[in-house]
């Protein structure tokens, strides 16, 4: 008499499977959250490359060994520092953005961020009037008493076709925004001026209709962190 009953279907261990996996790759989720130590990073990274091999190539379908020619997880592992330099070990000679010796240059700091406004101009004036005070005024609380540095770019078209002229009232008309900024409780070591004259034009649909709209100071909050001078 054929015993029946007691077994389990099929699919449950190939469900049980499947958990498995995804309850590991969860745990490695989890565990790639949060690396403070870089040794293990790299090895972790260093095992990951060897098991998957390259990642786009059609040979890594093919069975046997084979080097690894067109996989992004070299250039993954050379973003750490623990085995670019000793490459006698097995270090990594891809360039990274960050290695054991880094030689980048930054030339300019800041990103412009969402807080700021742009005030206007009379042609050939450089007098705040009654419009731009009151958006700087709305403005001043925004910007005082943060640790990001402020930028005030002046803008100007020439006068009587004198290009340098043009330079000096962006200056001027940035120079007046700046000292207003200043009366309102704007920090004035936080600040740095700029000046771009007639080459940077307004990029608003209205401009090509009114030039007015590219006399213009732009303020903005940078993304970058300055503190204060120390006294002398």
């Amino acid at each position: 008499m054929d015993d029946e009953g007691g077994g389990i279907p099929e699919w449950v261990v190939t469900f049980g499977d499947m958990m498995s996996l995804l309850l590991t790759f969860f745990i490695m989720l989890v565990s790639l959250s949060e690396i403070k130590q870089e040794e293990k990073y790299q090895a972790l990274l260093e095992s990951i490359r060897r098991q998957f091999g390259f990642s786009s190539a059609m040979l890594s379908m093919a069975p046997g060994q084979h080097k690894p020619r067109n996989s992004r997880l070299p250039n993954l592992a050379s973003l750490g520092r623990a085995l670019r330099a000793n490459t006698m070990r097995g270090g990594d000679r891809v360039k990274a953005p960050q290695g054991e010796n880094p030689r980048v240059q930054v030339v300019r700091y800041g990103e412009r961020t969402t807080i700021g406004t742009v005030v206007y101009f009379r042609p050939g004036s450089a007098a705040l009037d009654r419009k731009a005070q009151d958006k700087l005024k709305l403005l001043a609380p925004q910007l005082s008493g943060k640790p990001q540095r402020v930028e005030i770019r002046g803008h100007a078209l020439p006068v009587a076709s004198d290009d340098e002229d043009s330079w000096n009232l962006a200056y001027q008309r940035a120079k007046n925004v700046l000292e207003f900024l200043q009366q309102q409780g704007l920090e004035p070591y936080r600040v740095r001026i700029s000046v771009a004259g007639r080459f940077e034009p307004s990029q608003m649909k209205e401009a090509r209709k009114n030039p007015a709209l590219h006399e213009r100071v732009e303020v903005f909050l940078l993304d970058e962190l300055v503190s204060e001078p120390a006294a002398p």
